[in-house]
């Protein structure tokens, strides 16, 4: 039987995604459906049809899984924020270990029944976990101002009330902005045409502070009657810091370079541990706090500092796990091509008088093999913390040439996570200890901690 778009089929899960699809086969042809889970028996209409594969839209659940829940949130099944909602909590933690196990093996091809990989670490309370959100604001078909996700491999924004995954107070918050683009007719961007005023608003909250912050991203210098929108965001409870982000730009950049506080401070301040930050609208800060102290004390704790070692973090971003690093180790240096993120840098080792951190501006395959070459540098323990395309590899032969003590590699994308070990390995390298973290509940992505040393030690 052909298959082709119209087609309604039903069809069984039996397989998950790396975006959290629903995989499931008819005749041997395989259908990716978004919204379906293991376990599920369902009736698909074939959105798009391929050669050997193609993709469905959930039409009816006929039999559910028994690891399907219902969402708590009512736009779930069409904003993008969150892809496995529908996914129970416990089945989401062990599709994400079960992905890094599976990266680890079939792309990097180890064998870890001799590497100590623990449990993945879930949250005790899954929701109203994130510090910071950026929302695109737009206007749907009706010309009322939208404001939300967008709806997952489009541009078009899900109208956003209440999300459960970011922290509470953004709700008080975008309706603030809401009625007060309404009122005063505030023009809003098109990003079709370049034209209008208000592209995104950012929100950032401190867990521990409770401090919060407002910024405005324009498609200008001014936004009008900006001190009426000032006199109703103070009215939020811990609100501390209100800017505008000029972003003239037609591209899909969110924030621009130039920035201008309207009321309170120019960041905000939050805690990680016992170490402060400062954090200003373009810093980049890890937007689960509870689950980074995870991961941060996770990476320290393979570290395996005793206080007389020589430590580089790269790709350091605002120095947050230098920082942590710095109290247990004899110096640390710290790498980011992102200027302002080394300034902040510097900036949180002052305001925490932390006196043995040092951070370079440059991008890490360029500044550490200089400074090995040039200056013999020498480090007993390296820290990373890559994007997610990893790290290039010229940086690894790098890394294999100084012969660390320890290496500690922070990974958002375990497949890219699996190819660097991978290319390590073959270099004398191995896994000694996997710890998968939870960063991000009721999506697909997960973070994971690797410990890796030379065969010989």
């Amino acid at each position: 039987m052909d298959i082709k778009k119209n087609d309604e089929l039903i069809i069984e899960i039996n397989d998950i995604g790396q975006q959290g699809e629903g995989i499931g086969k008819h005749d041997g042809y395989t259908l990716f459906v978004n919204n379906a889970t293991v376990g599920d028996k369902v009736r698909v209409k074939v959105m798009k049809a391929k050669k050997n594969y193609g993709y469905a839209r959930l039409v009816e659940v006929i039999e559910p899984s028994p690891f399907r829940v219902e969402p708590i949130c009512k736009i779930a099944n069409k904003c993008g924020g969150c892809n496995i909602m529908h996914l129970d909590y416990k089945q989401q933690l062990k599709y994400k270990h079960d992905k890094v196990i599976n990266c680890l093996e079939r792309i990097g091809k180890f064998d870890l029944s001799k590497v100590e990989v623990s449990p993945i670490i879930g949250m005790e309370k899954p929701y109203y976990y994130r510090n910071k959100v950026q929302l695109p604001v737009g206007k749907n078909k009706e010309g009322h101002i939208v404001m939300g996700f967008y709806a997952r491999r489009t541009h078009s924004i899900i109208n956003m009330e209440e999300c459960y995954i970011q922290s509470e107070v953004n709700s008080q918050i975008f309706e603030i902005v809401r009625r007060f683009l309404e009122k005063y007719k505030v023009s809003i961007y098109d990003e079709i045409n370049h034209k209008g005023l208000v592209r995104h608003i950012m929100t950032r909250v401190g867990f521990t502070t409770g401090q919060v912050m407002v910024c405005l991203v324009i498609n200008g210098k001014k936004l009008p009657h900006e001190d009426k929108l000032v006199e109703e965001l103070i009215k939020v409870d811990g609100m501390t810091s209100i800017s505008l982000n000029f972003n003239l730009e037609n591209t899909n950049v969110i924030m621009g370079e130039g920035v201008r506080t309207i009321w309170g401070e120019d960041f905000i301040i939050d805690y990680i541990g016992d170490v402060k930050y400062q954090i200003s609208p373009k810093s980049f800060y890890q937007v689960n706090p509870i689950q980074t102290k995870v991961i941060y004390e996770t990476a320290l704790s393979y570290a395996d500092l005793k206080g007389d070692e020589t430590v580089w973090d790269l790709y350091c971003g605002i120095g947050t796990i230098s920082l942590f690093m710095a109290q247990k180790a004899k110096k640390v240096y710290g790498v980011e091509i992102v200027e302002d993120a080394i300034l902040d840098a510097r900036r949180n080792a002052r305001i925490n008088d932390i006196n043995n951190a040092e951070f370079y501006v440059g991008a890490a395959e360029e500044i550490l093999p200089r400074k090995y070459k040039e200056d013999s540098v020498y480090a007993d323990v390296i820290v990373v913390d890559p994007p997610r395309k990893g790290c290039e590899e010229s940086l690894l032969d790098t890394i294999v040439s100084m012969e660390p003590k320890r290496f500690v590699y922070v990974s958002c994308d375990p497949a890219t996570l699996a190819r660097d070990l991978g290319y390590m390995a073959e270099r004398g390298y191995e896994i000694k200890k996997v710890q998968a973290v939870d960063q991000f509940p009721h999506t697909t992505h997960v973070e994971c901690v690797a410990l890796i040393q030379r065969e010989s030690i």
